[in-house]
């Protein structure tokens, strides 16, 4: 099984390269590249989740609405991208339940950086899909965390999916820097070793126009981004669904595991 999700939040990347960008105009760029990632789901005919922040949310309330009314998963990604307090937890879950009329069991961590599992049990959530079991250069080291889904503290944990034996992430930046066909590769060797992919993006990569300099953002990120990611996207879901292997949200991972 495929779970792929997308982590909808502002575009705050511009002013981790000390960009000015209004709020606005970061809810505007997440989403343009979330309809063209809808739109690609839609035209599969697969459900994916999406971990929205509630500052989004509010924001964008009829891509909300569309996200339930096509089947995908809402799951939370903090109040917002930026900034966080504990309170945080049980706040934006309330809040996304409130705007979406759906229910919300899981969290991904801004950054995913770590989270007390027992403030998120405390705050109602079934899962957390904050760990990346490898590591990130300036960001974490799990290379000695597991790959695959466990329980900690009442709550289960959905790890990103990184290679085999060689744990290279594969993520959003992999889809942009590696050959497709490498790309592949490696998610077929950690398809063979767990049984399933996690896989996450997020919209804003989808911004045809990320390589305007006002808005800071690194060469690696720029390179098959917009439209040209949606085409790689495209190509790897289709691959998959040629060799039958269906698409799930997360929490349907979670159950089928």
């Amino acid at each position: 099984m495929i779970a792929l999700s997308f982590d909808i939040e502002e575009f705050d990347l511009p002013i981790e390269h000390h960009k000015e960008i209004s709020l606005a105009e970061q809810i505007a760029i997440s989403k343009d590249g979330l309809v063209k990632v809808l739109d690609l789901l839609k035209k599969y005919g697969i459900k994916a989740t999406f971990f929205s922040t509630v500052t989004f949310a509010k924001s964008s309330l009829e891509i909300i609405e569309r996200i339930v009314q096509e089947g995908h998963e809402l799951a939370s990604h903090g109040c917002n991208h930026s900034n966080f307090n504990i309170e945080d937890l049980k706040a934006s879950k309330d809040a996304l339940e409130k705007l979406s009329n759906a229910q919300v069991r899981g969290f991904r961590m801004p950054r995913m950086m770590a989270v007390d599992e027992s403030e998120l049990y405390y705050a109602g959530y079934t899962y957390n899909s904050s760990l990346n079991p490898t590591w990130i250069p300036g960001r974490y080291n799990h290379l000695r965390r597991p790959r695959n889904i466990f329980k900690e503290k009442n709550v289960w944990q959905v790890p990103a999916s990184v290679s085999y034996p060689f744990r290279i992430p594969l993520f959003w930046i992999s889809l942009h820097q590696f050959p497709l066909p490498f790309y592949k590769f490696l998610c077929n060797s950690a398809l063979r070793k767990d049984g399933f992919l996690n896989i996450y993006f997020h919209p804003w990569e989808f911004y045809n126009h990320l390589d305007n300099k006002k808005l800071g953002v690194p060469g690696f990120i720029q390179k098959n981004s917009g439209d040209c990611l949606i085409v790689r996207l495209d190509s790897v879901i289709s691959y998959y669904l040629k060799k039958g292997v269906p698409f799930v949200t997360t929490f349907q991972l979670l159950q089928n595991k």
